[in-house]
């Protein structure tokens, strides 16, 4: 079984009770399935939930370089060198990323509101990015985009491979059964 989840912002991206915290139980009731990778608290979208190992580790593991698209507000516009810093892989100290598909956005359309919102600052501006990895480790793009000095203020997964976000139309919190068998790369 492939599960394809719009995880909304605030939602703990595990099954088991997180006292005061929404999970991933209070969106999805089927049983003996678990997330293939996993979102930050803070961070939205796109989340695959598998009951098969393989499956699982196909989708999650770095060294299968399955693509992961994400959009993301920062503070600012990013400069030219900062988007080239990110495409040609950003010392973040503790590990070096790999390089990233990086390109300016204009806002989606297709984003519902978030809950909480981010927090309006009149004279910072935002702006949209989206970067593609293929590799996914705990809290890289945001540690990305601060390295090269625009802080991530929002952001939302919209592709793992070759499932799409915005092609399924899921609103958050909703969720669809895929066929497991997908093409992933």
């Amino acid at each position: 079984m492939l599960i394809a989840l719009n995880k909304p912002y605030g939602v703990v991206c595990k099954f088991s009770p997180e006292p005061g915290r929404p999970t991933l139980a209070d969106h999805v009731d089927v049983p003996r399935v678990y997330p293939a990778g996993r979102l930050d608290t803070d961070s939205e979208g796109l989340l695959l939930l598998t009951d098969d190992g393989a499956l699982q580790a196909r989708i999650a593991s770095p060294r299968h370089e399955l693509s992961k698209v994400y959009w993301a507000q920062v503070e600012g516009v990013p400069t030219a060198a900062a988007l080239e810093s990110l495409r040609r892989g950003v010392d973040l100290g503790d590990f070096t990323t790999r390089p990233a598909e990086v390109r300016p956005i204009d806002e989606p359309t297709t984003l519902w509101p978030r809950d909480p919102p981010i927090r309006y600052r009149a004279k910072i501006p935002t702006s949209w990015i989206e970067l593609t990895l293929r590799e996914g480790k705990n809290r890289q793009v945001r540690r990305m985009t601060a390295r090269v000095g625009f802080p991530t203020l929002r952001l939302i997964r919209v592709g793992i491979g070759r499932v799409s976000l915005p092609s399924l139309r899921l609103e958050p919190g909703r969720w669809i059964e895929l066929h497991p068998r997908a093409p992933w790369n």
